[in-house]
Parts: structure tokens; sequence; C-alpha cells
């Protein structure tokens, strides 16, 4: 069976997606949640839903091997960013190369980069008067938003909409195809 860790630290609606998608399928499961926020709504969700969570800090993530050694006793098949906002530290890329991706909330290159995430990204499109956007699943480079793009999907802007419509849009977006590429990227 493929093993999944994922890497949130808000809400952790498209981590909880992923692992319900997953329960049903035989071949391939969610077996961890790591988390940069102690108070982040996916460690409820991990815990209601029966998956190991954990947490770790700054320094553990990008001074010592601690998540490091932790993803390598795992033995993930795949590492998974669900709203993830750190930049990723290259020995972990470097230790799993081509297993570590991202769905990123706007139709890269547009809209990327450092403090381009969640509502920054919306905003931006519609200030910017875009008439479309979607979502970019990609792999994961030692800069933000600039490794390969694995999938696309779009969706309408219209003049009207706000941030929160975009927002809503996006969520859409993510939750119908979001598990479906973690899975083919599984059986490649």
């Amino acid at each position: 069976m493929k093993r999944i860790v994922i890497f949130a630290s808000g809400s952790g609606s498209n981590a909880e997606n992923l692992i319900a998608f997953f329960r049903k399928n035989n071949n391939a499961s969610v077996i961890q949640v790591l988390c940069n926020n102690p108070k982040a709504k996916v460690l409820d969700r991990a815990k209601n839903l029966k998956v190991s969570s954990l947490t770790f800090n700054r320094i553990a993530f990008y001074k010592t091997n601690d998540v490091l050694n932790i993803l390598k006793a795992s033995k993930p098949d795949l590492i998974v960013l669900a709203g993830f906002l750190w930049k990723f530290p290259e020995n972990i890329l470097n230790a799993f190369p081509n297993q570590v991706i991202n769905v990123h909330p706007a139709l890269l290159p547009k809209f990327g980069g450092k403090g381009m995430y969640g509502m920054h990204v919306h905003k931006a499109v519609v200030d910017n008067k875009e008439t479309k956007t979607g979502i970019t699943i990609h792999y994961v480079n030692e800069h933000y938003d600039e490794g390969g793009t694995i999938f696309q999907a779009t969706c309408e802007v219209s003049s009207t909409d706000n941030a929160e419509d975009v927002a809503a849009k996006i969520h859409e977006l993510e939750m119908e195809h979001f598990p479906k590429v973690v899975e083919s990227l599984l059986h490649e």
C-alpha cells in the first residue's frame, strides 16, 4: 500500500478531503499529518479521523534533521503540501526527489511566490481583474511555487466576484481534483 504524508498549516479541509478519499482506496492511505502550527484546525481533523499527527517548530524543520528523520521513519511514497505555508527545506527535498507536491490556489506562474497564499491570492486575482483563475498542482522545489506543473484546472471569474467568491470556486476545484491527481501520481 502506498503511503502519503500531508503537511498543513491551517484549517485542513484539503487534508481531510485527501484522508477521506484514500479511506475508500485500497492502494494508498494518509498515514500522517505534520503541522507547523499547534493551533491549526487540521490537527483536530486528523485526530477525529484517527490519523497520526505531529507538530514541529522552525528549528526542527530548518536547523536540524528532526522532521527529515520523522519522514524517513514514515517512508512516504508521496509528501503532499495542503495549505502548508513554509518554504520546504533542501534536506527534505533532496531525500525525497520528485515526491513532494503542493496545490496552489491560482494558475501559476501568476500569483505565486512568497506571501501569495489563501485570501492574498484571491484578492490579487480580483484586484487584477482576471477573467479566469484556478488551481495548480506542482512539484515542490527550493523556491516558492516554482516547481514543475503537474496539473491545472480553471474556473471563470466574473466582474462581480469578490475574493470570497473566488475562494469558494477554488475550494471546489481543490476538492474535486487534488485527490485524483495525488492518486494518479501514486500509480505512475
